[in-house]
C-alpha cells in the first residue's frame, strides 16, 4: 500500500470530475502531478502540485484553482483537512482511520510491504566487483561489491528480474604475470631457494598454497616442461585458485553472484565472439579503417601514426573513435568489451549496469557508445562509479598488510569489524562521494554508529514481544491478528507519526530503484530507527505511551501490531542492504 501513489490516483480522479478540467482535458498533462511528503511535516501528511501544474493550460490563477481542488478533496472521508499554501500547493492531512488501515496493511504484508511492480519484470544485468583474479579482494573492491549487491537486491524488490554478474578478467598480460608468480612459489615448494620476489611479479604470501598444491600434484614434472607448456597449466590452476579465494572473500561480505563470465571465452576458437561482434558493428556501419590523432600531452613510446581498424564511436556519443585491432592483428582490450556487451545483449537484458571504481571514469562514454551501437539504442547502459574508501582508526589513517603484499584485504576489514558494519557503512554515503571508514566509529554502540542504531531498533522491537509474554503469559502470539487489533486503537499523535514514517517506505524503494541509489534505503532505515527510539524514550517519561501496559491488554496487543510493522520494515530494508536483523543485542 503506497500512500502517495494512492492519493495521486485519488487526486487525478477528483480532477476528472471538475467541469473546468473536463472542458480542456485533452490539453492537460496529468503525468506531471505528484504527491509527496511536505517539506515541513507540520504542514500536513501529503502535498500535491496539481494546481501549479494545471493552472497555465487552464488559464486560472494557481491559488484559485487550488481552492477549487481543495473543495473537491474535502469530500474524501480519508482526508481530515486540506489547505492551500504558498503560490498554490495543496497540503493534506489524513484521518486517523486511514492511518490505522495503512498500519493494518503494513502488518498484513510484513516484509513484503514496499515491494513494487515498478520494474515490470524488465531484465537487468548488474555487473560488479569484476576484480582481476590475481589475488585476494582488497578494500578498494569492497565498496563496489556492496553497492552492486545492494542495488541488485533493491531492483529485485522493486519488480525487476535481476542477474548479478562477475566478469573474470582472465585474459591478458596480468594472467601471465600471475602464472609466473605461482610458478616461482611452485619452485619454492620443491625446496628451491627463490630469494627475493623479482620486481613485476606478485609478492603476496597468498600464492604460497597454490605453489604447494602444484608441487603435490605434479612433483617436478612442471619444472621439466618448456615454458609454453607449463604456462598454460599454471594459468588454469592459478585462475581457479584465485577465483576460489575471491568467492570466499565475497562470501565473507555476503556477496554472491549468479553468473561468473570468463573473458577467455571471448578469445576462444580464434576469438570467434570478438570477431562476430566486430562484424556486427561493421554491418551496421560503425567500423572503418583510419588513423587517430595523437593523444594529448607526451606521446607514449609505442604510439604509431598508422591506419587501424576503428570503431566509429564519436557518432554514438564518445569523445574519440576507438581502435579495435592492434598493429600485430590481435584484438584490443576494448574489442573484448564490445563482444562482452553483445553477449549480454544477446542474452536478452533490457538494461546493463556496470559498477566500477572511480579510476574507470574514462570508460563511461565508450561503454555507453558501445551500447548505442550494438543495441541500436534499445538497451540502456548505466555506469556507476564508486569513489575511494579511506581507512581510519580514531581519526588516524590505517595501514594494514598481512598476506596480501602491499594492500589492505577485504577480509582484514570484515574480520575486524564484522560483515554488517562493513556493508551498512559502505552504503551510508552516496557511491559518487568519497567515504571515510573509521574502525572505532563503526564498532561503537551509539547513535553515531548507523548500523548499530538501526539493528538495535530491530532488536528492541523483538524485546517488546518478550516483555509482552512476561506481562501476559497466556497470550497466544500465533493466534493474534495484529492487523485487525490496531484498528480503532492506534490513535496517539506520537504513534501516528511513527505510522507516517512507515508509510514513506514504498516511495523510498521506488525512488531509490529509479535513481539506482541504494544508499537511500540505508538513510531511511536510520530515520525510521530514530523515530522508533524517540517513541520508546517517550514511554520512559509517559507510561501511557509504553508499548506494553499490563493493565490494558487490548491496547498492548494493538501496540504490538505497531511494533511488528516497524520490525518488518526494518528487516526488509536491512535485507536489501545485505545485513542482518538481530533479535537481541548485548
Amino acid at each position: 500500500m503506497n500512500l502517495f501513489a494512492d492519493f495521486e490516483t485519488r487526486i487525478k480522479n477528483a480532477l476528472e470530475t471538475l467541469e473546468i478540467v473536463k472542458e480542456k482535458r485533452s490539453a492537460l498533462d496529468f503525468g506531471r502531478i505528484i504527491v509527496e511528503p511536505p517539506r515541513d511535516a507540520s504542514h500536513g501528511d501529503a502535498a500535491t502540485n496539481a494546481a501549479m501544474v494545471l493552472s497555465k493550460p487552464l488559464a486560472v490563477n494557481p491559488r484559485a484553482l487550488a481552492e477549487i481542488i481543495c473543495d473537491k478533496l474535502k469530500e474524501d472521508e480519508d482526508i481530515s483537512e486540506v489547505s492551500v499554501a504558498g503560490p498554490g500547493f495543496i497540503n493534506i492531512r489524513l484521518s486517523t482511520t486511514y492511518w490505522q488501515r495503512l498500519l493494518s496493511a503494513v502488518i498484513a504484508e510484513g516484509t513484503d510491504f514496499g515491494r513494487s511492480v515498478l520494474g515490470s519484470g524488465r531484465k537487468v544485468n548488474v555487473e560488479y566487483v569484476s576484480a582481476n583474479p590475481t589475488g585476494p579482494m582488497h578494500v578498494g573492491h569492497c565498496r563496489g561489491a556492496v553497492v552492486g549487491d545492494a542495488l541488485a537486491n533493491l531492483l529485485q524488490f522493486a519488480g525487476y528480474e535481476v542477474a548479478k554478474e562477475y566478469y573474470i578478467n582472465d585474459a591478458g598480460a596480468q594472467i601471465d604475470v600471475l602464472a609466473r608468480s605461482v610458478f616461482l612459489r611452485y619452485r619454492e615448494a620443491l625446496g628451491e631457494d627463490i630469494g627475493e620476489i623479482p620486481a613485476g611479479l606478485y609478492p603476496g604470501d597468498y600464492l604460497v598454497p597454490v605453489g604447494k598444491a602444484l608441487a603435490e600434484e605434479y612433483g617436478v614434472r612442471l619444472h621439466n616442461m618448456p615454458e609454453e607448456q607449463w604456462l598454460l597449466i599454471v594459468k588454469d590452476k592459478a585462475i581457479d585458485a584465485m577465483m576460489a579465494m575471491i568467492r570466499e572473500d565475497l562470501a565473507e561480505l555476503n556477496v554472491h553472484h549468479d553468473i561468473f563470465f570468463s573473458e577467455r571465452t571471448l578469445h576462444a576458437n580464434g576469438a570467434a565472439a570478438i570477431r562476430t561482434a566486430i562484424n556486427d558493428l561493421t554491418f551496421k556501419g560503425h567500423v572503418y579503417r583510419g588513423t587517430l590523432p595523437p593523444p594529448k600531452g607526451q606521446l607514449p613510446e609505442d604510439w604509431e601514426d598508422r591506419e587501424q581498424t576503428l570503431f566509429r564511436s564519436t557518432e554514438v556519443g564518445d569523445d574519440i573513435d576507438r581502435p579495435l585491432m592492434k598493429s600485430d592483428g590481435s584484438y584490443t582490450y576494448f574489442a573484448a568489451d564490445v563482444a562482452y556487451f553483445k553477449d549480454k545483449f544477446d542474452r536478452g537484458y533490457d538494461e546493463m549496469i556496470y559498477v566500477l571504481g572511480a579510476d574507470h571514469g574514462g570508460y563511461v562514454k565508450r561503454l555507453e557508445a558501445v551500447a548505442r551501437a550494438v543495441s541500436g539504442g534499445k538497451t540502456k547502459l548505466t555506469v556507476l562509479l564508486c569513489q575511494l574508501v579511506k581507512l581510519y582508526r580514531d581519526g588516524e589513517p590505517v595501514k594494514m598488510s598481512k598476506r596480501s603484499g602491499d594492500f589492505v584485504t577485504l577480509r582484514d576489514v570484515v574480520e575486524e569489524v564484522g560483515r554488517d558494519s562493513v556493508r551498512f557503512m559502505m552504503l551510508y554515503r552516496k557511491n559518487s562521494e568519497p567515504l571515510d571508514f573509521d574502525f572505532a566509529k563503526v564498532t561503537e554502540q551509539s547513535k553515531d554508529n548507523p548500523v548499530f542504531y538501526v539493528q538495535y531498533a530491530h532488536a528492541r522491537c523483538m524485546s517488546v514481544f518478550r516483555q509482552a509474554k512476561e506481562a501476559f503469559p497466556d497470550l497466544d502470539f500465533d493466534g493474534l491478528d495484529l492487523s485487525a487489533a490496531v484498528k480503532g486503537m492506534i490513535e496517539d499523535p506520537a504513534e501516528l507519526q511513527l505510522v507516517a514514517k512507515l508509510a514513506e517506505y514504498p516511495r523510498v524503494i521506488e525512488g531509490a530503484a529509479q535513481s539506482q541509489e541504494p544508499h537511500r534505503v540505508a538513510f531511511y532505515l536510520y530515520d525510521l530507527a530514530s523515530s522508533f527510539h524517540a517513541h520508546w524514550n517517550k514511554g520512559k517519561d509517559q507510561p501511557e505511551l509504553r508499548f506494553v501496559n499490563d493493565k490494558n491488554r487490548e491496547l498492548s496487543i494493538a501496540r504490538l501490531g505497531l511494533v511488528r510493522a516497524v520490525a518488518s520494515v526494518l528487516k526488509s530494508g536491512l535485507t536489501i542492504t545485505g545485513t542482518d536483523a538481530p533479535v537481541e543485542m548485548r
